[in-house]
């Protein structure tokens, strides 16, 4: 299992509005950026993300679950973009803010704290284990 952070402005597309839309879940459009693209085409059903509100909030809220491959972006005409569509598992029972992050050595080298204006990126297993334990969630 591989897992990942998506990045969302909470006033655009929070939270809540993930967990409104259950199983069926919702695709991650928008994203124009080769790199957080590039990442979307590696996901495989099944692996999981944390739910990373940004702006004034800054903290990692939830977890949640690739639930269909890479596939053309409905936002664009343009095909050289593709998302993955993602459905809300569970909320972190205490957010994590980036704050926490970036105070905890062992995360010094999390994508999040290194290249921080990318909407998706990568989070290691031991990442996603620590981050799992701050935010007192289970993995």
């Amino acid at each position: 299992m591989t897992y990942w952070l998506f990045k969302s402005e909470p006033s655009v597309w929070g939270w809540n509005d993930q967990v409104t839309k259950g199983d069926v879940g919702e695709e991650w459009d928008g994203v124009r950026n080769y790199q957080a693209r590039n990442f979307m085409r590696e996901m495989t059903v099944g692996d999981l993300g944390f739910f990373y509100h940004s702006q004034k909030e800054k903290a990692v809220v939830g977890i949640v679950e690739v639930c269909t491959a890479a596939h053309p972006d409905s936002s664009t005409d343009d095909p050289r973009w593709e998302c993955v569509d993602i459905r809300a598992l569970r909320p972190f029972t205490q957010p994590v803010t980036l704050g926490e992050i970036k105070e905890t050595p062992e995360l010094a080298e999390m994508a999040l704290v290194r290249s921080s204006r990318l909407s998706v990126q990568p989070v290691t297993e031991a990442e996603w284990q620590l981050v799992c334990g701050m935010g007192k969630t289970q993995p």
